[in-house]
């Protein structure tokens, strides 16, 4: 596909108006939250999800072993919540026309979601920042905070996540972060290669019932690497299918969406009005705006940490914190490698807890996303 960076049309630009008219919007109570693309804990989409993520933990995806869990049933694999709020998973309001790349989170569980939960959420805009970065200059790190809550009103988790806010045309014609990426060109494999990035799939494992036991553990202790990828269209899709998408309409509803955001309809190369998170599978408007090609999704990446966590605490174990920060693009081709080890454990109220710090580079060794996690663990002795 083409790879022209010339200036052949021009993006909006973050304005002083834009920013202001956001930051009357700090601390207030969205009215009313999109529509999510999941209401329901349902058993399809939970399984939905992990698949998305290429998760096949039974105690998400199958009922009979997940009925002679503690739980007593199947439920949602933590990171299953993107899928219930779309604000959470990038859906940012104003600045129309300046994109938005979901860049990070900060997660709290409290209790586990169980199958046929219904969830609702609560939304605010906590905070701006400003940025000077080597992708796009100036950018504007816009922050929400989200509540969730069961049918019972019990809250099950919260969230801070952050959009970077970034001007198209400038990270394309003066953005320098991927200047050294595109001048290698595109990663292909050897068979070889291949062959060793499958064995770790081969090799992964899912502690599940086997408990892991805090007494167990030890500071400095590395987990077992997890391999992701390599990154393709498909895979993109695959996820999109069990989070949702943000601006994903078809026919109707994607005229009405259009309609309604004018900033949304982006032409393609038809002149139809497209929307911006084609970035994920367009090569070429990907590069528009200063990205190295068709990229993966934050909350994807985000989850990816998430599972390398769920798939070493085990069934008995609980995921109580996990705190993202996503460092560069991962586009088709890429392969990411996560490790981390046990930076900390400690006990509260005569429980058992463990900090993990992780991480994933690609296969050239650049930073990916970063990350730390708390996890429950159990006693032994009960």
């Amino acid at each position: 596909m083409s790879t022209d960076t010339s200036s052949t049309e021009s993006f909006p630009r973050i304005t002083e108006a834009g920013l202001e008219d956001l930051r009357q919007r700090l601390g207030i109570k969205i009215s009313r939250d999109p529509e999510p693309w999941c209401f329901e804990a349902t058993r399809d989409n939970i399984r939905h999800y992990a698949h998305g993520i290429g998760d096949d933990n039974p105690l998400w995806c199958e009922p009979d072993y997940a009925n002679q869990s503690r739980y007593g049933g199947l439920i949602a694999l933590p990171s299953f919540l993107f899928a219930t709020s779309r604000i959470a998973s990038g859906y940012v309001g104003g600045l129309p026309g300046i994109h938005a790349m979901w860049a990070g989170a900060d997660w709290t569980w409290h209790h586990p979601v169980h199958r046929n939960d219904e969830i609702s959420t609560e939304s605010h805009l906590k905070d701006l920042i400003e940025h000077q970065t080597k992708f796009s200059g100036r950018a504007i790190q816009q922050i929400y905070h989200v509540d969730f809550f069961n049918q019972d009103g019990v809250r099950v988790a919260e969230c801070d996540s952050w959009c970077f806010r970034t001007e198209r045309d400038t990270a394309r014609e003066q953005g320098t972060k991927y200047t050294e990426v595109k001048a290698r060109g595109e990663k292909v494999y050897t068979d070889e290669e291949l062959a060793e990035i499958f064995q770790g799939y081969a090799d992964e494992e899912i502690r599940g019932a086997t408990p892991r036991y805090f007494e167990d553990t030890s500071v400095g202790e590395k987990l077992p690497r997890m391999v992701k990828g390599p990154m393709t269209v498909t895979g993109f899709i695959a996820y999109a299918q069990g989070w949702g998408g943000l601006y994903i309409r078809a026919n109707k509803l994607a005229w009405k969406q259009v309609s309604r955001h004018g900033g949304l309809g982006i032409p393609n190369r038809f002149n139809i009005p497209d929307c911006p998170e084609r970035v994920h599978w367009e090569q070429e408007f990907a590069h528009k705006v200063g990205a190295p090609g068709a990229y993966d999704y934050g909350p994807e990446r985000c989850s990816w940490m998430t599972h390398h966590m769920t798939n070493w605490i085990g069934d008995d174990g609980f995921l109580i914190n996990s705190k993202t920060k996503i460092r560069r693009h991962n586009p088709e081709g890429d392969t990411l490698f996560i490790d981390g080890a046990v930076t900390n454990k400690f006990e509260k109220d005569g429980d058992g807890f463990v900090e993990v710090t992780h991480e994933a580079r690609n296969q050239d060794g650049e930073l990916s996303i970063l990350g730390t996690a708390v996890a429950r663990l159990p006693r032994k002795g009960g």
